[in-house]
């Protein structure tokens, strides 16, 4: 059985920094985000942000490149906003991404921190 234990701290933004994650929107849009990270094969340990970014930490099993996890939660997450939310609203984000890694024993804090 393979064994890997692999956390990223992931941020991106929205389209022009538009402050468009407003509260009536945040946690419906978390809680999206967490189950699309499920749907995904990762784990995603918190989701925070502020209205023009979003903080997400997880763990991707390696069979899934970042890119590839991002770009399908970014993804989602607009159609949802944008179609299926029940707080429509246009809805896009900045093109790219900040990826950093850390250890297991950081977790707490970066958990925290977003």
């Amino acid at each position: 059985m393979p064994y890997h234990q692999l956390y990223y701290h992931l941020v991106w933004a929205t389209k022009n920094r538009e402050p468009l994650i407003v509260p009536q929107l945040e946690s419906e849009l978390h809680a999206y985000l967490r189950g699309k990270g499920l749907e995904l094969g990762g784990i995603v340990h918190a989701v925070g942000g502020m209205e023009e970014h979003i903080h997400v930490a997880a763990s991707i099993r390696p069979r899934i490149a970042v890119a590839t996890f991002v770009g399908q939660l970014k993804g989602a997450r607009s159609h949802w906003v944008t179609h299926v939310s029940s707080q429509r609203m246009p809805f896009e984000w900045q093109e790219g991404y900040g990826a950093l890694t850390f250890g297991k024993r950081a977790l707490p804090q970066v958990v925290a921190y977003v």
